[in-house]
């Protein structure tokens, strides 16, 4: 797939069909994350693979909205970095969530970003907090997202080139 039809089509998937990913997939998406660009080639990001259905039950309570699709996704990856490593810790850990949301479209793996670092749960514990629990994180570690991968279990339209909003582009 070229890249421009791959940002055509690539749509955030909330509904994903019950079978597993194959073992190459998500070797190649991985792949991707560990290959994506980084701050002074530093790639402090850690990258926690979650597949077991009790760990993805207890992600998607991890927040008061916005996660419960974690529920039935067959495989989820913390992205976590050590801001004491990498002050650019947000910035290269989002490109390599970027790459892998990429990567998986190209393979026909559908993705979902679940928004972690700065939520909290209606009692006010942090998120990232009940991730780090969660997966194992260390205390000095900042989650800044999970990503539900699978096989899309509905086609989804490609975005619509007449509703981009070229307003947002200022050229000096």
């Amino acid at each position: 797939m070229d890249y421009s039809s791959l940002m055509l089509t690539r749509r955030s998937c909330r509904l994903f069909r019950s079978q597993t990913i194959s073992p190459e997939a998500v070797e190649a998406i991985l792949k991707a994350a560990l290959l994506a660009p980084s701050s002074c080639d530093r790639h402090t990001t850690r990258f926690v693979v979650v597949d077991g259905p009790e760990l993805l039950m207890r992600l998607a309570d991890a927040k008061e909205s916005g996660s419960a699709f974690l529920r039935q996704a067959p495989l989820a990856v913390v992205l976590a970095d050590n801001p004491l490593d990498n002050d650019c810790w947000v910035e290269d850990a989002s490109i390599a969530a970027f790459a892998m949301q990429c990567q998986a479209h190209d393979l026909g793996v559908a993705s979902c970003w679940v928004q972690i670092r700065e939520r909290y749960l209606s009692d006010g514990t942090k998120s990232e907090d009940v991730v780090k629990g969660i997966v194992g994180l260390e205390e000095a570690d900042r989650v800044l997202c999970v990503i539900a991968f699978g096989l899309p279990a509905r086609d989804a339209a490609p975005h619509n080139e007449d509703t981009l909003k070229w307003e947002n582009i200022i050229i000096r």
